[in-house]
Order: structure tokens, then sequence, then C-alpha cells
């Protein structure tokens, strides 16, 4: 498996539009186990973005997709950066 976490810094007051079109975007994602965005409670314009995929070429392979590709083209205009970035192997859990 292929686990990955990552920040992201958001023009202020777009977090909860650009966590919506997150959201909206990532309903249904060949190999994707986990796709949670939280807000990040201590950072009015922080979200965190945590991912667990059968594979990595799975998580690639998603970035491809139409439906993702749209997300990130109405998304990317709210995006300040990008802070932290985790890759992780998941080995167990809910």
């Amino acid at each position: 498996m292929y686990g990955l976490i990552g920040k992201m810094l958001c023009l202020p007051g777009t977090r909860d539009q650009l966590a919506e079109i997150l959201a909206s975007g990532t309903r249904s994602l060949p190999g994707c186990r986990s796709y949670i965005i939280a807000l990040d409670r201590e950072d009015p314009d922080g979200l965190w973005v945590t991912e667990v995929w059968d594979s990595e070429d799975h998580h690639r392979a998603s970035l491809k997709l139409p439906e993702v590709q749209a997300a990130i083209a109405k998304g990317r205009p709210m995006i300040a950066g990008f802070g932290e970035r985790f890759h992780t192997t998941p080995i167990g859990g809910l």
C-alpha cells in the first residue's frame, strides 16, 4: 500500500470552498482505500489530505482522471501553497 499525508495552504477565506471541491472530485477513485480531507484546527487557512492507495501507481493514475483534473483546475486558484508532505506505507487499521 501507499500513503500520502499533505497540508494545503488556502488563500484566506477559501478553505471551506476548496475542501468541498476536493471532496466532490474524489468520490470514487480506482485503487483508493481512503481519502480524508480535514480542517487544520490551528491554521484557519490549512487543509490536511490523508490518502491510502493500493499502490503508488494507483495514486499517479488518479491524477489523470477527468474528475480529478476538473477538481484541480477549479481549486488551483484557491491554493496559496503546500506545507508538509509525508509518504507512508500503511500496514493496517480501519
